[in-house]
């Protein structure tokens, strides 16, 4: 059997140039999209429960964009105006670029990793002495948190969305050849929607340490795993892997 149809399990890309379609293109196969994982706002009445003051905090530490748009957005729900003294710690490039959407960019103290958490520790070692806020959703992050009390920065953990699982009823008799995972919060959306779900000849692709672990955690077999040195990115991982098996 042919490697035929992949479902990554996330949206869409929104633009036309995505690597995953060049590889449907390339390999001749079927790549799906379907996130299933979805992100619910915390509200602003339960926010004001856990007694957290935004303003209180004079830099913000980001790991994603979504983490972005609900800072944001609970922060115009609490009528609070954000000072434009603000000092902006983002995990990537990218993700401080999206800051675009909500301030003017030029105008602000924006500093940035190379993708890891670690390299953001480093370049937060000239601000040791600000108060750090951490935006994030209710699942543990405990990788992050380590690090950063470990090098003894003083921040605050604010729960601003939650990540649930997505019903993913309607693909109950649908099958994929391999299943692409980003997070532990997919996989335990899959064993939540399919809990008689059996692997059998199924692959399974993850990305990042935590999301391997998950998979195996689960008692799933994990066929392909980025990045790696030889893949860096799912899309080549998984490339190089259909090329092998397919050649079969």
């Amino acid at each position: 059997m042919k490697i035929k149809r992949i479902l990554v399990t996330q949206p869409k890309p929104e633009t036309a140039k995505s690597p995953y379609f060049d590889l449907a293109e390339k390999n001749n196969i079927q790549v799906d999209f379907r996130p299933f994982i979805q992100v619910e706002g915390v509200s602003a009445k339960e926010f004001r429960q856990t007694r957290v003051q935004i303003l209180e905090h004079n830099a913000v530490i980001f790991t994603s964009r979504t983490a972005i748009d609900h800072y944001f957005r609970i922060s115009n729900e609490l009528r609070l105006i954000i000072p434009d003294a603000m000092k902006y710690f983002c995990i990537s490039e990218a993700t401080a670029f999206y800051l675009q959407k909500y301030i003017v960019y030029r105008k602000r103290k924006i500093f940035y990793g190379a993708g890891k958490f670690q390299d953001l520790i480093d370049v937060m070692k000239k601000h040791k002495e600000e108060k750090f806020l951490l935006p994030v959703s209710q699942i543990n992050q405990p990788d992050i948190l380590q690090l950063l009390d470990k090098a003894g920065y003083n921040y605050t953990k604010a729960i601003i969305y939650n990540t649930v699982s997505s019903d993913l009823s309607d693909l109950k008799e649908v099958n994929y050849d391999i299943l692409v995972f980003f997070s532990p919060s997919g996989i335990q959306s899959l064993m939540q929607n399919f809990p008689e779900f059996a692997q059998e000849e199924t692959k399974i692709a993850s990305f990042g340490p935590t999301t391997a672990k998950a998979v195996l955690d689960a008692g799933l077999r994990l066929d392909i795993e980025a990045p790696t040195v030889e893949a860096p990115s799912m899309t080549m991982a998984l490339e190089q892997f259909i090329k092998k098996y397919n050649k079969g």
